[in-house]
């Protein structure tokens, strides 16, 4: 058994199915199904063998898509772009304080999910009713983060490059602020948050090795014996896992 990782948007989170023996290339373009149904989506990733989850029950791929269904996805992403519009008339004749910032249809029109932010819990009971008798589907309103919102934005990070959020990072994984103090990281907002005025993702990658690099480490405000004497550390390079310390009014560097 072969599985692949689909994505059902361009900068969506990707799901696994089983490839039904189709031989499933990367970039290929599929119909899968879903609990929401069935959805278009494009072939980015594979598992081997060897790393399958025997415990999980991968639903099957449908087939590849053929030139009717990849003309079906394109209407279907042309008429979501124009209820978005629909719906934003009807935000503002209900006078609600929310904002959509995207919306799909799934492959079959069976759903039409629209994704929102808001400050506050939205009463929009009122909404979905009308969005239905107007477009005549079931619909979904999903109320979403300041992060989605910068996905769908974009925008350039503090490092110069495209936000990871909206290049390559399929879903968010949680951050803290734990690990800037790891990481010896000054706590200041405007260095560790992002455009979208959360931690930076970020934080994630190289954490694990700074929680490696740290057994064995004094911690700053530690007092150490040295070649020297005893003394007080006052500064720690994790990197290159050396310390500094006071020894009687002395600044030793010490190689853990």
């Amino acid at each position: 058994m072969k599985i692949v990782g689909v994505q059902l948007s361009e900068k969506g989170k990707i799901y696994y199915f089983d490839d039904n023996n189709l031989n499933l290339k990367k970039n290929l373009t599929v119909i899968v199904e879903t609990e929401k149904g069935l959805q278009f989506g494009r072939v980015i990733d594979y598992i081997n063998e060897s790393e399958l989850d025997n415990d999980v029950e991968y639903r099957k791929v449908v087939r590849i898509s053929t030139k009717k269904d990849y003309l079906q996805y394109l209407n279907n992403v042309k008429d979501a772009n124009e209820a978005v519009k629909k719906c934003q008339e009807l935000i503002k004749k209900n006078k609600l304080d929310m904002k959509i910032i995207d919306s799909c249809y799934t492959f079959d029109r069976s759903q039409l999910i629209f994704k929102f932010i808001a400050d506050d819990r939205v009463d929009f009971r009122q909404l979905a009713k009308e969005l239905g008798a107007h477009f005549k589907t079931r619909i979904e309103l999903r109320q979403v983060g300041i992060r989605d919102k910068a996905r769908e934005i974009g925008g350039i990070g503090p490092c110069g490059r495209k936000l990871c959020c909206s290049s390559f990072l399929s879903e968010f994984n949680s951050v803290s602020i734990n690990m800037a103090k790891n990481q010896s990281l000054a706590l200041n907002p405007t260095k560790i948050n992002g455009v979208c005025g959360r931690l930076l993702c970020c934080l994630n990658y190289e954490n694990d090795n700074y929680t490696e690099y740290r057994k064995g480490m004094p911690e700053v405000g530690d007092i150490v014996n040295t070649d020297k004497g005893t003394g007080k550390v006052i500064s720690v390079n994790l990197l290159s896992r050396k310390y500094k310390a006071i020894v009687d009014n002395e600044i030793v560097e010490v190689e853990n």
